[in-house]
């Protein structure tokens, strides 16, 4: 098990000088940070605009500014984004990005907010499902390209001795809450930081099952090497979590109850 440690910097006393960016990105005047705009409220396209919208895009320019440089998103496809940091093609990630042990080889995360996965279902069938025993032995599907299928297994393992739940691999979140809408699934899960925005956004459709099942971590990837560019995003997130730029955007995208205190650093297990 990897460490979990806090990181806060806290310079001397008489000890001015701020931390530098690597020289590259100092020449180049600005960081490339991999994104995939379709977790909202975590990052999405604004349907009038086009534009870049969420928590995690407005999260990631407060970031630029405070390192003095700009962001230049870079859209990608999910299954490409651990692949660009470890090539260098990309300089971050941020992109509503679960930090788990068995990234961290690829990637260091600095963790800005905590996250737990959500059983959820159609409010049609609501009835069936009074508690989380009565998803044993249905089918649950969820994204398989994140850590929820091994969650999960897990939680099934533990409470559905005689009738395990049968999960069902989606291409995302969308496509998971699109099968359930068709009855192909009986219930879906995704992250419970993400759930009440969608379900403002189709009212009266989806009706959430138990609380979170687990605890886990959002974070921000940065190569593993790229020790100075760490150090710089962990103080410049300390900052705005310090000058209240941070909580004034948790409140906005509706995400205060899975704040941190301070930046982490690989506190994902």
């Amino acid at each position: 098990m990897k460490l979990l440690f806090a990181v806060a910097l806290i310079f001397a006393a008489g000890s001015a000088a701020a931390v530098e960016l690597p020289p590259e990105i100092v020449k180049a005047g600005s960081i490339k940070v991999a994104i995939v705009p379709n977790y909202p409220p975590m990052e999405f396209k604004d349907l009038a605009t086009g534009a870049l919208a969420g928590f995690d895009v407005e999260l990631g320019e407060a970031l630029g500014r405070k390192l003095g440089i700009k962001i230049a998103w870079q859209e990608t496809s999910f299954d490409q984004m651990m692949p660009a940091i470890s090539t260098g093609r990309v300089d971050a990630i941020l992109s509503g990005m679960t930090d788990i042990a068995s990234r961290q080889d690829s990637a260091t995360f600095v963790d800005y907010l905590r996250n737990g996965p959500l059983f959820f279902v159609q409010q049609s069938r609501a009835a069936e499902f009074k508690d989380m025993a009565a998803l044993c032995g249905k089918k649950v599907g969820a994204s398989r390209r994140t850590s929820l299928p091994k969650l999960i297994a897990t939680w099934s393992e533990a409470n559905c001795a005689s009738a395990p739940i049968v999960y069902v691999g989606t291409e995302g979140s969308a496509d998971a809450r699109t099968q359930l809408r068709q009855g192909r699934i009986d219930a879906a899960v995704q992250g419970g930081e993400t759930l009440p925005y969608i379900m403002e956004l189709e009212p009266g459709i989806y009706r959430p099952v138990g609380t979170v099942f687990a605890t886990q971590f959002t974070g921000l990837a940065l190569p593993v090497k790229e020790k100075a560019l760490q150090q710089a995003v962990v103080e410049a997130l300390d900052a705005l979590i310090a000058d209240g730029t941070y909580k004034a955007l948790l409140v906005k995208w509706k995400l205060t109850d899975y704040g941190v205190e301070k930046a982490l650093i690989n506190a994902g297990q």
